[in-house]
């Protein structure tokens, strides 16, 4: 095969006649297809779908891996969206037949097992979060957050109270203005302070009885942790509202301090960024949500409950809920994972994480903080946001061309232009489970981009098969479908 075969499509490989399998004769009685299903839901030909034999599929999609990157293969600086290691253990563990082979539509009495192991699962979040309420439906970070809008919209609705808008600060993950307008607010940003936490005497300003939630990520996106955080919920609070912890950022402060303790009302977690679930390719993911006891009875059906004779079963009959977020129970296999981190781990080990991370970080940010400027400060909790600002007005070298040129070097890039409140931002964050040389190697590398010649690096990557495409092309006019007799074939 020819190093560049491996690239093409299925339907470029395919030729009639071809099989990865081969079928026994039927042994039941031929019924026609149009005796099943209506004549007008039939299509007159059979799909046009690739006809290739199991080595080529085999061979396809390895090569295909081959030019993935992976947390698996390669290390993931990414701020903003945590990529921890995701341990072979759990897989397993989750792969079990007595977890991996049960259906969903299954009685609650012939899945104890697994009932019992969400029935948990929500006991320890609670715990985690400091908020006694737990629902594991919603399928990603950014839908718990949606969710937990939800939640609150019919909370002030059951008082009968008109609030219309949510606060959001001006660095606060992109998520969270979106998930406040489809929940039916009106988004309003609170500035940040030079320090880069919030602005107190903004939030003052815009906080009224229109307000039905401040919406705040504690550590924030430039990693650090707002100490005025009482005072914050203090001020909600006296008005009435409700404060979201938007919960990307538990990775910093696991088994440190709680949420419900430093007067959140509602959080989401991310599993994969804080409990290690996989993440990436859009999914799957999980976004619990916990929140406090007087808003239990909006959360999502179904709940797991456990009743007086130890049974659990699921529970639909809340006449207050928001209704369903996700089909059945949500994307159990990755709470699955979650619970066995948690167990793994237990109180002592999850404490452990949260100083690995942050010493990690500042580890990083102490290595390169003499030749890339990071704004706010010496210090950061569990990632920092540097700057090549400095960079792009003496050398015309932007964060972008640093991103891309870590390609080159084997690295991913780290979260580029945000947050917004910082110009030319790389945001940064290593994990706790990257070693000492890792973080070494990384520093080293970006020391030599840095140095390095801007046309060169204008250029890079230079050792990919893609440098760069026109990403605001591909956005405004993208190629959603490929005819295999449509000429020319778009380029790779």
């Amino acid at each position: 095969m020819d190093k560049n075969q491996s690239t093409e499509l299925l339907f470029e490989i395919s030729h009639p006649g071809r099989r990865c399998h081969r079928l026994p004769p039927c042994d039941v009685p031929v019924v026609p297809l149009d005796r099943l299903i209506p004549r007008q839901f039939l299509t007159s030909s059979p799909p046009p779908l690739p006809e290739v034999g199991e080595s080529d599929v085999v061979r396809h999609f390895v090569n295909l891996s081959t030019r993935n990157m992976s947390v698996d293969t390669n290390f993931y600086p990414l701020g903003s969206c945590t990529m921890k290691y995701n341990p072979k253990r759990h897989e397993r563990l989750a792969s079990l037949p007595g977890l991996a082979n049960l259906h969903p539509l299954q009685t609650d009495e012939s899945v104890q097992g697994m009932l019992e192991l969400l029935w948990n699962l929500q006991n320890l979040l609670a715990e985690i979060a400091g908020l006694p309420a737990v629902s594991l439906q919603p399928a990603a970070g950014a839908q718990g957050e949606l969710t937990a809008l939800l939640v609150a919209a019919a909370y002030f609705r059951d008082k009968g109270e008109k609030r219309s808008r949510v606060l959001i600060p001006d660095s606060a993950h992109g998520t969270n203005p979106a998930s406040a307008v489809i929940a039916g607010f009106d988004a309003v940003s609170v500035k940040s302070s030079p320090k880069g936490l919030v602005d107190m005497a903004d939030l003052k300003a815009k906080l009224d009885d229109r307000t039905a939630v401040f919406m705040i990520t504690n550590p924030n996106t430039l990693g650090l942790f707002d100490g005025q955080i009482l005072d914050v919920t203090a001020m909600l609070h006296e008005k009435k509202a409700l404060v979201y912890l938007d919960g990307a950022n538990m990775n910093a402060i696991l088994g440190k301090t709680r949420p419900g303790d430093f007067g959140a009302d509602m959080m989401h977690y991310n599993v994969h960024k804080t409990f290690t679930g996989p993440h990436g390719a859009g999914g799957p993911g999980a976004g619990p949500i916990a929140v406090r006891d007087y808003l239990a009875p909006y959360l999502p059906v179904p709940v797991v409950v456990r009743d007086a004779q130890g049974r659990f079963r699921l529970d639909y009959h809340r006449p207050k809920s928001i209704g369903r977020v996700r089909s059945f129970f949500g994307n159990v296999g990755i709470l699955i994972r979650g619970y066995c981190y948690i167990r793994t781990l237990g109180p002592d080990g999850l404490r452990q994480v949260s100083e690995q991370a942050v010493l990690n970080a500042n580890y990083l940010l102490a290595r390169i903080k003499d030749f890339l400027e990071v704004p706010h400060g010496d210090r950061c909790m569990h990632e920092f946001v540097a700057s090549a600002r400095t960079l792009r007005r003496e050398r015309r070298i932007s964060a972008m061309d640093i991103a891309k040129r870590l390609l080159d070097f084997g690295y991913h890039a780290p979260t580029v232009y945000f947050p917004l409140t910082v110009p030319e931002a790389l945001m940064i964050e290593p994990t706790e489970t990257e070693s000492r040389e890792t973080l070494d190697s990384f520093a080293s590398t970006l020391r030599q981009i840095q140095a390095e010649d801007a046309e060169y690096l204008q250029k890079a990557p230079h050792t990919l098969s893609i440098s760069r495409p026109d990403e605001v092309k591909a956005a405004r006019e993208p190629i959603l479908r490929w005819k295999p007799d449509s000429e020319p074939r778009p380029n790779r």
